[in-house]
């Protein structure tokens, strides 16, 4: 088997997935490794020695690459995508797609006028909890899907996201957005559909206070992420630019009828998601979303708090990359730039995580307003859902 030649656009914490593509003469290598910083291409060097480093991603697009990891900060996955996708080289783009729905349904155009494959990573479709949850819900154990709600509990938020380019807004838009594509493409895939609008209310409660202020643009992100900075008001050396709410509380309706709600908290003491889907004969819940968890179903009637669930279904894990969520990914985007087929993530999906979580940035910031979804042009829905083939 020829080795597929890959390329990684943007060095920071995200790109250390694209390792798992990395087997020469097996299949797949890293030849070429770009950022504009010079401390991040020669740390990403010692992971890829033979690989070439460059400094601009415009660099790579003549190198006649089979496909390009795109990890670079949110608001660089557009235009390096577009131009990659034009070049004729397949794209993996770190989600989410883009930091606005206009920016999500130009990467699709350029994928659907070139031909060339393009696959968004929400990791979260590959993880273990999230695809018992999607199983039992299939296998009718609550019944047909009325509403999900997810509480996100994101622990160390202050050292993840309010310390470097996630807290200014014109790279990510929002947290809602940047962190809440992958909760909302969870809930979509759970529910089997995607929203048509959204309303949302929220704030910069607690760290706009904190005053103590440093640029760690030059700084690697474990260089400034420790997990004893608590409690969070204690916080030091925050972003200079800090504009995107820490507390956002937002409620979806889909186009199938299925209503979601969607709770993210950047200042709690424990970093893990739940949620809560609820069908005509019962409901299910996932405690924990790593190894160790477990999802619960109530499906007979009782009355009262009740700890005992009618089923408890242990979650198979493992402990790389997101409960192994990220080797499978990434085996699944080496495998559609050989061979093409379906996947299981979506570009129309990604599309739609980014449309709820920007129409919800708009409603939050305009005060609750409720924000409708622009529909997509039904023949990139046609090209993306079925393989993206002519």
């Amino acid at each position: 088997m020829t080795d597929l030649r890959f390329g990684v656009v943007g060095l920071g914490q995200r790109s250390q997935l694209a390792r798992h593509a990395h087997h020469p003469g097996e299949g797949a290598e890293i030849v070429a490794v770009c950022d504009p910083a010079e401390k991040q291409r020669q740390a990403a060097l010692t992971t890829y020695p033979d690989a070439t480093a460059y400094g601009d991603y415009r660099e790579l697009l003549d190198l006649k690459l089979d496909g390009v990891f795109l990890t670079t900060p949110d608001d660089l996955h557009e235009d390096p995508a577009i131009d990659f996708l034009r070049a004729g080289v397949a794209v993996f783009v770190e989600k989410p797609l883009a930091i606005t729905t206009a920016g999500c349904d130009r990467v699709l155009q350029a994928a659907y006028e070139s031909g060339t494959r393009l696959y968004v990573g929400h990791n979260m479709r590959h993880m273990p909890v999230v695809q018992t949850m999607r199983e039992l819900i299939r296998s009718g154990a609550i019944g047909e899907v009325k509403a999900i709600w997810c509480r996100h509990f994101v622990g160390h938020g202050g050292d993840f996201y309010f310390k470097d380019w996630h807290a200014d807004r014109r790279r990510t838009t929002s947290l809602l957005l940047q962190k809440g594509a992958h909760d909302i493409d969870v809930m979509h895939w759970l529910a089997g559909g995607y929203t048509t609008h959204a309303t949302a209310l929220g704030g910069l409660v607690l760290y706009g206070g904190i005053e103590d202020r440093q640029d760690r643009s030059g700084q690697r992100f474990d260089e400034f992420v420790s997990n004893d900075n608590w409690p969070p008001l204690e916080q030091k050396g925050l972003a200079p630019v800090m504009d995107v709410e820490d507390l956002s509380m937002a409620n979806f309706q889909l186009d199938n009828g299925v209503f979601l709600s969607y709770q993210q908290c950047h200042f709690t003491p424990d970093y893990w998601r739940n949620y809560t889907v609820i069908g005509t004969h019962g409901r299910l819940e996932n405690f924990g979303d790593t190894s160790g968890s477990v999802v619960k179903v109530w499906n007979s009637g009782r009355s009262g708090y009740r700890a005992d669930a009618d089923q408890v279904v242990e979650v198979a894990s493992e402990d790389e990359g997101h409960g192994g969520a990220d080797p499978r990914l990434v085996d699944e985007f080496v495998g559609f730039v050989r061979d093409g087929g379906t996947t299981l993530t979506s570009p129309i999906a990604a599309r739609a995580a980014v449309a709820a979580g920007y129409a919800a940035t708009t409603s939050l910031r305009e005060n609750g307003t409720p924000i409708d979804i622009p529909q997509l042009d039904p023949a990139l829905v046609s090209y993306f859902d079925g393989g993206q083939q002519r």
